[in-house]
């Protein structure tokens, strides 16, 4: 039996993603025409024996997620639940807080995702790695490449290239350590606790010796990354599954663009009807396009490479979008240019207006190279 958490990180601010937050939680931002979350979860129902679903974070529900939370349900057959944290209490916390929930049922083993990653999701691979490695209680993270310069960005893993056990693990390093990075996607067993509670007895320890108002949050706030994974490694417990599929953060608007390209392109493997096609008395396509069936386009306008058009969208004569995302309610209006760019829910790009971000991709030239930071343009309302 399988359970998948999927942890919702850096709910409580997300100040890289304003100001697309303040419309949605950001693991509701669309990107390739679905929410985030939804390939997360899309990744985890295609894996057998899945039994349910747990999402988790500080985010206050709403009706929003509620709405998201019951057509998922509904389309995916599963059982889907939000447990929401009284306080922000890290990567490692928030699961040692709903431990009793994860383990009802008494699964063999389950997935924490982080929500802001884009990922081809190679579970079941993970799943069949766990297997053939360690023991069957070992704990498995998702890696992959990164060149030397941005692998310091990141959690760094050596690993032993014979057993892929993970000999050291340092969470961005000041120094280069390792060209293999922490994904931020994990298969662990119930006996992931036992290592996590250890963490937190030794909060509570150093919280008795100082006087404070919130010492339970903060025994419980606990970062798998720093002070689990650090202390597992080389204990013959904790692996590395390096993956050659594609991979990204999604920190910020101009990483949501170059996310919705790689989900675009996988869309000709997993959902090729999401993907639009030249027809006759239609717009333009030029590569892949998502367009929503509700959005009014005319058919003088050009879509493409890579731009999903949201709900509602209205595109007027002679209009060209390339590498952007448009959403919910937009109008452009006839001749705009569109270019690198977020349109933003209900935003209206006047005639002739061209509106241009700066691309902000990976170095083409490095295979290896990640995404840096980076600021994207963002409309909220252009006349």
């Amino acid at each position: 039996m399988c359970k998948y958490n999927v942890l919702r990180k850096g709910e409580k601010k997300c100040t890289r993603f304003r100001p697309l937050s303040f419309e949605v939680p950001k693991p509701l931002f669309p990107v390739a025409g679905v929410p985030m979350l939804q390939h997360h979860i899309e990744a985890c129902a295609k894996v057998p024996n899945m039994k349910e679903i747990l999402l988790m974070g500080f985010y206050q529900p709403n009706e929003e997620l509620n709405r998201f939370l019951l057509n998922a349900q509904q389309e995916f057959k599963i059982s889907i639940r939000y447990l929401q944290e009284y306080a922000a209490l890290g990567t490692g916390g928030g699961i040692y807080h709903f431990r009793d929930q994860i383990v009802s049922g008494s699964p063999e083993a389950f997935f924490v995702m982080n929500a802001d990653v884009c990922s081809a999701f190679p579970l079941e691979e993970m799943l069949s790695f766990q297997k053939e490695h360690g023991e069957p209680n070992s704990f498995v993270i998702l890696g992959t490449t990164a060149n030397r310069k941005q692998s310091m960005n990141y959690g760094c893993i050596v690993e032993n290239e014979e057993t892929n056990e993970v000999l050291h693990y340092v969470e961005k390093p000041s120094t280069f350590v390792s060209d293999i990075i922490n994904c931020g996607i994990y298969l662990f067993s119930p006996d992931i606790f036992q290592h996590i509670g250890g963490v937190f007895q030794k909060n509570q320890e150093e919280m008795l010796l100082e006087e404070s108002t919130n010492g339970w949050h903060r025994a419980e706030a606990i970062r798998l990354e720093q002070d689990v994974f650090t202390a597992l490694a080389g204990q013959g417990k904790l692996y590395v599954y390096k993956t050659l599929g594609f991979w990204s953060q999604i920190k910020s608007a101009g990483s949501a663009i170059y996310a919705s390209r790689l989900y675009l392109n996988q869309y000709h493997k997993t959902h090729p009807e999401r993907l639009a096609t030249n027809k006759k008395g239609g717009p333009k396509i030029s590569g892949n396009v998502y367009i929503h069936p509700t959005a009014n386009i005319d058919p003088t306008a050009t879509l493409g490479p890579n731009v999903s058009i949201g709900t509602g969208v209205t595109i007027s004569a002679g209009v060209r979008v390339r590498e952007s995302i448009v959403l919910h309610g937009a109008n452009l209006q006839d001749h705009c240019c569109v270019l690198n760019s977020i349109v933003g829910w209900d935003s209206t790009v006047g005639k002739w207006a061209r509106v241009e971000g700066t691309p902000s991709d990976p170095n083409p030239n490095d295979p290896l190279a990640k995404m840096d930071s980076e600021t994207l343009s963002s409309l909220r309302s252009v006349a």
